[in-house]
């Protein structure tokens, strides 16, 4: 019988260099897409496939991220007596229940898998989630959500992936393909960020995962992968050597790489354009400023 996969793992350590300076006092998960930040679009993500527990893998200067979950009281209040009751529902949203989030610090920086690794007391025996808040998917259906319902089938251990051009391989994790089935293939190998010539296919890894217990007793090794550090990729491969099923799942849905500022500044314009309450504003804006320049040109 499978067990429900009931906590997901946020890997939120990473000091957010690509942002700076605006990484130097803010959280790079606290940075916002239209007017939620990317950590509230995970969370969202994570509820919606049915996550109850919710864990952060922090560092040095994330206190701005753990505030942002708690009550604002006086900021509720203020609301309230003006009568600005969708403000305040917008913000009691964001509210987590006392106990829901639980943080573990990773006190060096050492690679995905080590901050997964850094969560293996909370997850004990247990399937768990792992979402990585730079990979924001716009989707009807929320990607982890989908991936549940892949994992009800499946069992074992499915990683997200899209295709991804032959000569961007090298940035990824790279699924080896045993056999196809639709949206869900099965793997026989994954490879860390090999260059294109040597790249098994063009199935590449995205930041969502669904993992067995096992994985932590591979990573618990702590061997060194790609760049020298502890991949998460190479805990799943083992996984695969070791006769345990690892598939990747196809979601249906477009990626955004918030990790990038180009990829940032193309998920803000997306996600505007995909509000109602902007939408006109921003697309007539956008078509003045596209004018613009085909005349300048």
């Amino acid at each position: 019988m499978k067990r429900k996969v009931t906590k997901a793992i946020f890997p939120v350590a990473g000091l957010g260099t690509r942002f700076l300076p605006a990484t130097k006092s803010i959280p790079k998960e606290i940075l916002t897409l239209v007017d939620r930040p990317l950590i509230q679009y995970a969370i969202d993500e994570a509820r919606a496939a049915g996550i109850t527990e919710f864990i952060f893998v922090t560092s040095r200067g994330k206190s701005a991220l753990e505030d942002y979950f708690d009550d604002a009281p006086e900021l509720e209040n203020q609301l309230r007596k003006s009568g600005k009751t969708q403000l305040l529902d917008i913000l009691e949203s964001t509210n987590m229940d006392s106990g829901a989030i639980a943080y573990v610090r990773q006190n060096r920086a050492l690679g995905l898998g080590h901050a997964v690794w850094c969560a293996r007391r909370l997850v004990g025996d247990e399937p768990f989630a792992v979402i990585l808040t730079d990979d924001v998917i716009a989707a009807d259906k929320p990607c982890l959500q989908q991936m549940m319902e892949a994992y009800e089938e499946t069992g074992g251990n499915i990683v997200a992936a899209m295709e991804v051009p032959h000569e961007r391989t090298s940035s990824y994790g790279v699924l080896d393909i045993a056999e196809e089935n639709g949206a869900v293939v099965k793997v026989k190998g994954m490879v860390e960020k090999p260059k294109p010539e040597v790249a098994p296919s063009n199935l590449a890894v995205i930041g969502r995962y669904i993992l067995t217990p096992e994985i932590m007793n591979n990573l618990n090794a702590k061997k060194q992968g790609a760049g020298g550090e502890i991949q998460l990729t190479d805990a799943i491969a083992e996984e695969i050597s070791k006769g345990n099923p690892v598939y990747g799942y196809r979601f249906r849905g477009q990626r955004y790489d918030c990790g990038s500022k180009a990829g940032f500044l193309q998920a803000t314009v997306a996600f505007g354009l995909a509000r109602e309450d902007l939408r006109d504003e921003f697309s007539d804006y956008l078509t003045d400023l596209i004018a613009m320049r085909t005349a300048a040109e």
